[in-house]
């Protein structure tokens, strides 16, 4: 029978579990973790906003040096997503975005009271979180990549949890 080590590790090498009893941090590693939340509150309806530099500080805060980062929208009418940043981009988003869950239309979810199916929908098509590489310390990211929070149905507060998990 196989056990799992004591709560919070990491076995770097699975083809070699310990015996019960035997585990030994030093050899293996102490698997880390660290949570944090980014919080928005936007000023348009729908707006992009560029967070590499907030998760990079929440990895660096965390001492991790080998591991991932989960980032992660925590609202239905908002997305995380990672690509280029570069304006023309970005309204390319926003354009294609709108054509494909237009605002105003007649959405059955507006039967039930609210009035923004279009965000959830886009959300949806954009992602809600991604997971991201650790490398001795920091992200890592292609040279063109970032991360970015989308708001679909903003002016209010939201948040983005960032959780770093690894050695």
């Amino acid at each position: 029978m196989i056990r799992n080590p004591e709560p919070g590790t990491l076995n770097r090498n699975e083809n070699t579990n310990p015996e019960p009893g035997t585990w030994n941090p030093e050899r293996y590693g102490v698997m880390k973790t660290s949570t944090e939340y980014l919080w928005f509150n936007t000023k348009k309806r729908q707006e992009f906003i560029r967070i590499t530099d907030e998760v990079a500080s929440v990895v660096k805060k965390s001492g991790v040096k080998e591991g991932m980062v989960l980032v992660s929208a925590m609202h239905i009418t908002a997305a995380v997503y990672v690509n280029d940043w570069e304006g023309g981009l970005i309204d390319d988003f926003q354009v294609w975005l709108e054509k494909l869950a237009p605002s105003g239309l007649d959405y059955r979810h507006h039967q039930t009271g609210e009035d923004n199916a279009d965000a959830h929908l886009k959300r949806t098509l954009m992602g809600h979180q991604v997971i991201l590489p650790i490398t001795a310390g920091k992200l890592d990211l292609g040279p063109w990549e970032q991360v970015f929070y989308a708001e679909f149905d903003g002016q209010r507060k939201k948040r983005v949890v960032v959780k770093v998990m690894g050695e």
